[in-house]
C-alpha cells in the first residue's frame, strides 16, 4: 500500500514540473511585463495571406492561359491603348481647336478606362502586357511632339483617324471569331466607343481642311 501511494505521488509530481516547466520554458520570453507568464496571441494569419495577396505579378506568374492569337491582340491593344493616351495628353495641352482638344480629353479618359480593365484581364490569364511604348508607336509621340498650332491638330487627328481604322477592324474580328470569352466580351463592349472615336475623328478632320 505504502508503495502504491509513493508511486501514484511520483507521477503526480512527474506531470506537475512538466506542466510548470513545459511551456514556461519555452515561451518564457513571450511572457507580458506584468510577469504572469501569459503568452501573447499567435500570428495574425491573415497578415500573412495579405503579404502573399501583395506579391508582384511576376512571382504568382504561370503558364499563360490564352492561345498566341488572342495573346498578340492583347499585346497590340495594350500598345495602341498607350500610345493614343499618350498622344492625346499632348494634345489636350498643345491643340488650339476646341473641338480637337475636347476629343484629346476625351480619348485620355476613355483609353486610361480600357488600358485599365486589359491590364486586369491579362493578371488573370498570367499574360505579360507591354509596360511603355517602343519603336515606332514611341517615334509617333515623338514626331507629334515636334509640331505646333495648326499644323499638330491636322497632325493629331490624322493620327486618330488612322489608328482608329485599324484598330476598330482588330477588335471587330476579336469580338466575332475570339477563342477566349473574357477577351471577345472585352473587345465587344469596348467597339461601340471605339467606333464613336472614329466617327468623331473623322468628322473633326474634314473640319479643319
Amino acid at each position: 500500500m505504502k508503495k502504491t501511494i509513493f508511486y501514484s505521488f511520483a507521477v503526480c509530481a512527474m506531470f506537475s514540473v512538466f506542466s510548470c516547466q513545459g511551456p514556461a520554458s519555452k515561451n518564457g520570453d513571450n511572457a507580458d511585463s506584468t510577469g504572469t507568464g501569459i503568452n501573447e496571441a499567435p500570428p495574425n494569419n491573415s497578415d500573412a495571406n495579405r503579404d502573399v495577396n501583395n506579391m508582384p505579378d511576376s512571382s504568382k506568374m504561370g503558364t499563360t492561359t490564352v492561345d498566341d492569337k488572342t495573346h498578340t491582340f492583347m499585346n497590340d491593344a495594350a500598345v495602341g491603348g498607350m500610345t493614343e493616351v499618350e498622344v492625346s495628353k499632348l494634345a489636350s495641352e498643345r491643340a488650339m481647336n476646341p473641338r480637337v482638344k475636347g476629343f484629346a480629353e476625351m480619348m485620355v479618359r476613355d483609353h486610361s478606362a480600357a488600358n485599365d480593365e486589359l491590364k486586369t484581364i491579362a493578371r488573370g490569364k498570367n499574360v505579360n502586357l507591354p509596360a511603355e511604348l517602343g519603336g515606332k508607336n514611341a517615334d509617333h509621340v515623338t514626331d507629334l511632339s515636334k509640331k505646333k498650332g495648326a499644323d499638330f491638330d491636322k497632325a493629331y487627328m490624322k493620327m486618330m483617324v488612322s489608328d482608329h481604322k485599324d484598330v476598330v477592324d482588330a477588335f471587330e474580328k476579336t469580338a466575332k471569331d475570339g477563342t477566349d470569352p473574357d477577351v471577345k466580351t472585352f473587345a465587344s463592349q469596348k467597339l461601340p466607343t471605339l467606333r464613336m472615336h472614329l466617327d468623331s475623328a473623322k468628322a473633326i478632320e474634314k473640319s479643319l481642311k
